[in-house]
């Protein structure tokens, strides 16, 4: 990892009473892509806009480069926005849309002239200069908004949810570009979203929110496979959580059975949270399973079958490449390693932090 571009500390933000970031603390590396993921009012965007100053925290320090630069203006930092709303200019052209920041630093001719045409062969649309933004499809659009972003050279290009008014397929397309900038630019993206697919797609560092506190922070991998509480399982992709017994290290009864698993430290016979992704459990012959069960639903998603399989009263969704037809009778699998184990909340604050279910 590199050094610490930005740190956050302590910062609490409030609206009409309503807290939206409370004790929010943070720091980002220099060059990395960093996803704020979140439902809508977790304080994502809040903590966005925080960072390039157009909003300013109630308490707390936001430290840029070693600087403090909580009360510095927008146009003061080294940073640049791209919004959902593109905002382009409809009765400029594309050049004079790149061009805008540059010419308030008065820049020469010649030098806008060149990074025009540099940031147009960035973002793919060489040859556009003289369209009008309206005459451009969405995708288009968006990348003229990066463009006029990445003219101005900032240390930290800040995205919100810039995506989501494109149609899938475009914003797909999108993701794996604004990946490519970022490795060609070599500067820190800080993006927020709520599609955890686009978290886990683009992302070298996510950070979840809820309710104004960071749930948990960490590579993609790591987020997606050891959530640290059901929240983050839960908002994360596809998760069965299920209220089981740790009966003691490397065993836990999940339905009135009992599962290998690798966990340690969490006692014996303690209540805990069990999260096993779709993907992770095996349907087998019933003789073969650690549980039993009934498929009660499938659905064809094209590279699998998500089914929903009844044991013990309980439906646990399944996805698979084997198809397992309604009504059959199954056994159930689960690798240890594939079972992951949370706590238990043991205070309402901390249940209403984590929102486990």
């Amino acid at each position: 990892m590199g050094k610490d571009l930005i740190t956050l500390k302590n910062i609490c933000k409030a609206y009409d009473g309503t807290t939206i970031l409370d004790d929010l603390n943070l720091s980002i590396y220099e060059n990395s892509f960093v996803t704020l993921l979140g439902p809508s009012g977790c304080g994502k965007t809040t903590t966005l806009r925080i960072i390039g100053g157009f909003e300013k925290p109630d308490k707390g320090q936001v430290i840029f480069d070693g600087q403090d630069i909580t009360d510095l203006a927008p146009n003061k930092r080294q940073l640049n926005t791209v919004f959902q709303k593109y905002a382009l200019f409809t009765h400029m052209s594309v050049a004079e849309n790149i061009a805008f920041g540059l010419k308030i630093k008065n820049k020469s001719d010649n030098y806008i002239k060149d990074k025009i045409k540099y940031a147009l062969k960035l973002v793919n649309l060489e040859g556009y200069e003289n369209r009008s933004p309206e005459s451009l499809s969405g995708g288009q659009q968006q990348r003229i908004a990066i463009a006029r972003a990445i003219v101005n050279e900032p240390k930290v290009l800040l995205l919100d949810e810039p995506l989501g008014a494109l149609d899938l397929k475009m914003r797909q397309d999108m993701q794996y570009e604004l990946k490519r900038l970022k490795e060609e630019l070599g500067i820190t993206f800080i993006y927020v979203t709520h599609d955890q697919e686009e978290a886990l797609t683009m992302s070298d560092h996510i950070v979840v929110m809820n309710q104004g506190y960071i749930q948990q922070e960490g590579s993609p991998e790591t987020i997606y496979n050891e959530p640290e509480n059901a929240f983050v399982a839960d908002f994360i992709g596809d998760s069965n959580i299920i209220r089981s017994t740790m009966i003691r290290d490397e065993l836990v009864e999940i339905l009135g059975a009992k599962f290998s698993c690798v966990d340690k430290g969490f006692g014996n016979n303690k209540p805990v949270d069990v999260v096993i992704r779709p993907e992770d459990i095996e349907l087998v012959a019933p003789e073969d399973g650690t549980l039993t069960g009934v498929v009660t639903d499938l659905t064809f998603k094209g590279v699998h079958y998500e089914m929903d399989v009844e044991t013990c009263g309980r439906e646990l969704l399944v996805h698979s490449t084997k198809l397992s037809a309604v009504g059959t009778k199954v056994g159930i699998k689960v690798d240890p390693f594939n079972i992951q184990i949370m706590n238990v909340p043991v205070s309402e604050d901390e249940e209403a932090i984590s929102e486990t279910v």
